[in-house]
Parts: structure tokens; C-alpha cells; sequence
């Protein structure tokens, strides 16, 4: 029988769990909320709701009660991907709230707030966007919400087919109700021979005089995610440096969050999509945070300090090859890297192994079934 196992990787005790959601430091914790069906082992079986654990130190993690239910008209359908935002002690969760017309979804947006970041109150004005803007499409969701001065932002992901195209579209804010539609935030263009369909689980983040964009991109052949450095100046996105620290397989849905210290903290989700039979229940996890630093004009992605003391210099499943490294599994294809290593650091607990490439440059996560 499979070892599903884990120390130090949070996922909740029972349930499907998918991307993370609202990460924020708050109250003392942080605190990680996550796509969640309790019930069953598989998605789609009920309506996904944002699950809750909170931690001091990214090792031992205290799974909480459900945080936002499907129990409203506009969320019935399930309660979405989205970010969190502490102000004035008040800890506020944007989330895609979608319910059921003429037999299809329909995505907006909502919030719910807390004083104790544990009981959770939804807004009476939900939803607070409660339709899709010209230059998006019904791929409408997961709010990325980021303060700047005394103005909010709020990032979603979309696509349209029109213009062969995933974007980031934003809003503006004065109080967190009343949105402003301001335009495209960035895009990725395809062309004669790939379609675009849509990215999602947008982070928008100020890192000091900086700041941090990123997304899951989705074309026609593949899933990745970016993450972009530039200026912001409340109008327009101007990207200084591109990255695409994570390569895989198993990496989908991070989200970069600032944290009580100032660090720019990424967590992704560990995907369980393809798994099914061969473990008792589901796979997917959350992945250790890793921190997100420029150097030398390049952004990197490295383990925080908290879990730095598990880092080993090698696997038994990781195999060096003369241009890079394999890593064989038992049920999927072998896992091939190739290019110049200069430094290996290597993250493994019970099926789930997480590989670091020379400081960050590139990181390589896997499921080993």
C-alpha cells in the first residue's frame, strides 16, 4: 500500500484540498486557506468551500473550521479561489463567489471579514463585482487584492478568445465595496499556432519600491506560472524582470503574499489532479514556502528560514546525469532536468519532493507515485 504520509506539508486531515488561498500573516499565525471539498477525496462531487489552518513556524500546522461556506444565492455553486488583506485589525477575504444561470457558472467576486481571523462574516453587499469587464470572459475569477497607500487593487484573471489571449484585468478601490474597472493589468498573447485561454490565481504585491505580479498561465498545450518584477504607478504595469522559477511537474496555483517581516512568501499548491487510485485518498498538498528574492537583477525562489534545516545536498530517487538529473517514480513518467548545476538542495517528505537548482534559479516539484 502507498505511504501518503506527511510531516511537514499541510493537508487537512479528511477531504480534496486544491489551491491556496488567502495566505496572510495575522493575529500571531499565519494563516492558509485553501480550496476544500471535506467530503470526498475528488473534486466536483460538492460545492468547494475555503478550508483554514494556521501555523508560527511552517512545520506544525493547526487545521481550523471552515471559513467561507456555499450557503448564499450568489455562492451556491462554490467559493472560489481569492487573497486576504488585514486592515485596522480586520482581517477581509475576496474570494470568487459563483452560482448557477441558464445552466452555466457565473464568477464574481465577494468578501468576508473577520475580527478573531477564525468566524468569518460575509458582506452584505456581496457581490461586490458581479460581472465580467469587455476585455475578459466568463473565466472570471480569484481576486488578488493589494493595498498601496490609501488605495486597494484588486487583480483577476480571465482570457478572451477574441483577442487570443489570458489576461490580468484590475480594479480600484477607496474602501473595498465600491470597485472601479481600470483595464488590463498585463497579458500573455498567443499566435497563428497556439491558443490562449486564461490564466488564474493572480498575487500583486508593493515589495518596497517594487512590486511583485505573478499568475498561472493556461494555453491550449500547457500550465505554467510567472512571475514578473516592475513598477507600478496605479494606471499601468511595467515589467522589469520575468521568471519562471518553478518547472514542475507537480507546482499549480501558487500565491505570493507578504508576510510581518517584509519577505515576499510564495506557497503552491501540490497538485492531486492526476492520482487518482493510487492512494487511498487524495495526494494534494500544500507546498513549504518558499522566498521569493532578486539577485543580481533575477528573481529566485528559495526555502524560508524556518524549514532551511531540512534541506539535504541529494534523493535516492534523484539520479545526477552528465547534463542535469533525473528523478525516477514509480507510476508516472521519470522527471528530467537538464542544465548546468552548480548547487543541489533537496526537500523530500514521504511522496513529495521539492528540489532547489543553484540558490532558486529553478525549482523542480514532484509527486514520487
Amino acid at each position: 500500500m502507498f505511504n501518503y504520509t506527511l510531516r511537514y506539508h499541510f493537508r487537512p486531515r479528511s477531504g480534496w484540498m486544491n489551491d491556496p488561498n488567502g495566505l496572510v500573516w495575522f493575529g500571531g499565525y499565519y494563516h492558509a486557506f485553501f480550496q476544500y471539498c471535506p467530503n470526498h477525496e475528488l473534486p466536483g462531487r460538492e460545492p468547494v468551500v475555503w478550508g483554514h489552518a494556521r501555523t508560527k513556524d511552517f512545520l506544525t500546522w493547526e487545521e481550523l473550521p471552515v471559513a467561507i461556506r456555499a450557503d448564499a444565492p450568489y455562492d451556491g455553486e462554490g467559493c472560489w479561489s481569492g487573497t486576504a488583506l488585514e486592515k485596522d485589525g480586520v482581517l477581509y477575504l475576496f474570494y470568487t463567489s459563483v452560482y448557477k444561470s441558464g445552466g452555466k457558472n457565473v464568477q464574481t467576486v465577494s468578501m468576508a471579514y473577520s475580527e478573531d481571523g477564525i468566524r468569518f462574516v460575509k458582506c452584505e453587499k456581496n457581490p461586490l463585482i458581479s460581472a465580467y469587464p469587455p476585455e475578459g470572459s466568463d473565466d472570471f475569477r480569484d481576486p488578488a487584492i493589494m493595498r498601496d497607500g490609501e488605495r486597494f487593487y484588486l487583480v483577476l484573471g480571465t482570457g478572451n478568445k477574441i483577442a487570443n489571449a489570458a489576461r490580468l484585468v484590475f480594479y480600484e478601490s477607496a474602501d473595498l465595496i465600491n470597485w472601479l474597472y481600470k483595464g488590463i493589468l498585463h497579458e500573455w498573447r498567443g499566435g497563428d499556432k497556439l491558443a490562449m485561454r486564461f490564466c488564474e490565481c493572480p498575487s500583486f504585491l508593493k515589495c518596497g519600491e517594487k512590486y511583485l505580479l505573478s499568475s498561472s498561465v493556461v494555453d491550449e498545450n500547457r500550465m505554467w506560472f510567472s512571475v514578473m518584477q516592475g513598477s507600478f504607478d496605479g494606471n499601468k504595469f511595467s515589467t522589469s524582470t520575468v521568471a519562471r522559477i518553478h518547472k514542475g511537474p507537480d507546482q499549480y496555483a501558487g500565491q505570493i503574499f507578504l508576510d510581518g517581516k517584509g519577505r515576499s512568501i510564495l506557497i503552491s499548491w501540490i497538485p492531486g489532479w492526476a492520482y487518482e487510485g493510487f492512494a487511498e485518498r487524495s495526494l494534494g498538498c500544500l507546498s513549504l514556502p518558499v522566498e521569493i528574492l532578486e539577485k543580481n537583477g533575477k528573481l529566485y525562489g528559495y526555502p524560508v528560514e524556518e524549514v532551511r534545516h531540512l534541506l539535504k545536498n541529494g534523493d535516492e530517487n534523484i539520479v545526477l546525469t552528465d547534463d542535469g538529473f533525473v528523478v525516477r517514480r514509480k507510476r508516472r513518467d521519470d522527471v528530467v532536468y537538464k542544465g548546468v548545476i552548480s548547487d543541489l538542495k533537496v526537500l523530500r517528505d514521504g511522496y513529495v519532493l521539492e528540489i532547489f537548482i543553484n540558490g532558486g534559479e529553478s525549482i523542480i516539484t514532484c509527486i514520487l507515485c
